[in-house]
């Protein structure tokens, strides 16, 4: 009897263990989700080609569910990268020695059914919402704009920034944005210290 009793007690308590486990999932597996969401900058590489500097990069977009939603209503999302060299010695100046500003255009027809990536000098379709964000995060060999002032000797703070412009929405959407997070979709500055880049040493900065 005492045995019958004693597994009772145990069957009891496996089943508030449990049920205690499924009510944290629920509870926080929308937290993770929202986690999720964002740009993530993977790396980074600078080349010196000639006289010109070129920028590449790789970047994880992930998209919530209000800006799929956005897509799925013919909505076109686009995506800005911005690069700059500022002279470490006059930092607080804001003086870019060297800039350069890409921007992307993501869209979905649903006639269809491909997302189509649009750049300043071509245009791509993909089948699915991953693959065009993995390349909407891609950018190979883009030249920047390089000033004469800058010197191998001198050390600069780099600056590079991915986000999802807003100013390029329809004005309704604007409106909406302004007051909800679920459309602010940016990797936030990233920040380092480097030095002119020579022919055959490219810069790399990989994510730690």
């Amino acid at each position: 009897m005492l045995y019958f009793i004693k597994n009772d007690g145990v069957f009891a308590w496996r089943v508030r263990l449990s049920s205690a486990y499924i009510l944290l999932l629920l509870l926080f597996s929308p937290f993770t989700e929202a986690r999720a969401q964002g740009i993530q900058i993977k790396s980074v590489i600078m080349e010196a080609k000639e006289n010109d500097l070129t920028l590449s990069l790789d970047a994880k977009i992930a998209l919530n569910p209000t800006l799929e939603q956005a897509l799925e209503k013919g909505i076109t999302l686009y995506f800005a990268i911005k690069f700059s060299l500022v002279d470490a010695r006059w930092y607080w100046r804001d003086d870019e020695i060297v800039r350069g500003k890409y921007r992307v255009g993501l869209r979905y027809y649903a006639l269809t059914r491909q997302y189509h990536l649009s750049h300043p000098s071509l245009t791509q379709n993909f089948n699915t919402l991953i693959e065009a964000l993995q390349a909407a995060g891609q950018l190979r060999d883009y030249p920047l704009t390089v000033k004469p002032e800058m010197r191998p000797d001198t050390e600069y703070i780099a600056s590079l920034r991915i986000w999802l412009d807003l100013t390029r929405l329809p004005k309704p959407f604007q409106v909406e944005a302004l007051g909800s997070n679920q459309w602010n979709l940016s990797s936030g500055k990233l920040e380092w210290r480097m030095h002119q880049p020579t022919p055959g040493q490219p810069f790399q900065l990989r994510e730690q």
